[in-house]
Order: C-alpha cells, then sequence, then structure tokens
C-alpha cells in the first residue's frame, strides 16, 4: 500500500466530492443467475461459498479501481487484490479471513480451505498484509434476502458484497446480492461494470 496523488489519476475530481461527504457509500442491489455455480459446486464437490469468492474477487481483478481505496484523507493504491470471509469458529463465534486473490482457481480454493479451517481454530481474525485491497464479503444464507444495505463504519472504507439464500427456480438458480463501494473508489459506470462482469465470470468459471 503507498498513496498516490488523486490528481494523477482518473479518480481526481470524485476525491475532491466525495473524501468530506457525510456518507460517501453507494449501494447496488442485482439478483444474479448463479445456476452454472450451483452446478458445478454438486457436480465437483466444491463449496459454493468458495466459488462465490473466486467470482467476486476475479470479476474485480479486472477494474484498476478496485485497486484504489481512500484511507483516511489520503487515496492509496494496492499491488493485490483479496476478499474476505466470515467464518463460524468452533466455540460458537465469527472471525474474519482474508483471501488472496489467484488467478487459478485451486490455488485459490486451496488458500481459501487452509485459511477458513485455521480462522475456525483461532481466537482472532486472519489477516493478510497491507499490500491487499480487501473486498469485504457476508454470505447471509439462512434466509431469502431481496437487499442488504451494510453499515457504515466510517473507518472502514473497502467495498462489500453481501448475498443471501438462493432461489432455485425450475430452470435456474438465482441469487440476491448487494454491492457497497465507496463513491471516491468508482462511479456508476465502473460499479455496474463490475456487476456485469460479475455475472460473466460466474457464467464462465472452469474448475
Amino acid at each position: 500500500m503507498r498513496e498516490i496523488d488523486p490528481k494523477t489519476t482518473s479518480r481526481a475530481k470524485a476525491f475532491d466530492l466525495w473524501m468530506k461527504a457525510p456518507m460517501p457509500m453507494v449501494t447496488m442491489t442485482k439478483t444474479f443467475d448463479i445456476t452454472h455455480l450451483r452446478r458445478l459446486s454438486k457436480r465437483k464437490g466444491v463449496k459454493l461459498n468458495m466459488l462465490m469468492c473466486y467470482a467476486v474477487v476475479k470479476a474485480a481483478s479486472a477494474f484498476k479501481e478496485f485497486y484504489m481505496l481512500p484511507v483516511g484523507d489520503k487515496l492509496m493504491v494496492f499491488d493485490n487484490l483479496a476478499i474476505n470471509t466470515i467464518v463460524m469458529t468452533n466455540d460458537g463465534g465469527i472471525n474474519t479471513c482474508d483471501i488472496p486473490f489467484c488467478e487459478d482457481i485451486h490455488t485459490f480454493e486451496k488458500e481459501y480451505l487452509r485459511l477458513t479451517r485455521e480462522a475456525s481454530c483461532s481466537e482472532g481474525d486472519i489477516t493478510l498484509d497491507e499490500s491487499y485491497m480487501v473486498i469485504g464479503s457476508s454470505a447471509l444464507t439462512k434466509c431469502e434476502l431481496d437487499s442488504v444495505v451494510n453499515v457504515y463504519a466510517g473507518f472502514w472504507n473497502n467495498p462489500f458484497v453481501v448475498w443471501s439464500k438462493y432461489r432455485k427456480g425450475w430452470f435456474k438458480t438465482t441469487i440476491s446480492l448487494s454491492f457497497q463501494f465507496h463513491h471516491t473508489q468508482m462511479d456508476g459506470p465502473i460499479s455496474t461494470g463490475f456487476l456485469n462482469k460479475l455475472q460473466e465470470v460466474m457464467n464462465n468459471i472452469e474448475y
């Protein structure tokens, strides 16, 4: 992680507009077709949550804006991406766990399984170093929600993705997904481009 002059980036105007806004976060909600992911999960015996996490961070890797983030009053640039997932601990609590992005899905899965297993037994969260821009995620799979608006804490500006229990139809399986981001990091065209890219990735993941 290193500081970058906003004026040298495509985020210069957004930095001036939104860094001091009292509520700079934007939330978008979209219904996704995860028919391919669910079939892949069942056919290959892999975790659906792992596939969802991989799809999110792989889609994000196609946009340079995901590698920049406002931190405090500065714009920072990162070398790597990761996704954070929530893990139930053995004593009934929760920890969070950062999973580094790797283009190779098998390597990503290996790290996902290792780190979530470690988080389930740990007394604290599993975090990566500051070279990673981390996308938050939460899978609320006990209920078929239509939308989730995440809490804006004011100190954690990272993008955040939440999905609910999937809905199984006769011909396809869908899921509701909410995407929250800091307006300094990206605008509407980038955020909607990411959501479109996410559906494309979901449709074409190979394992």
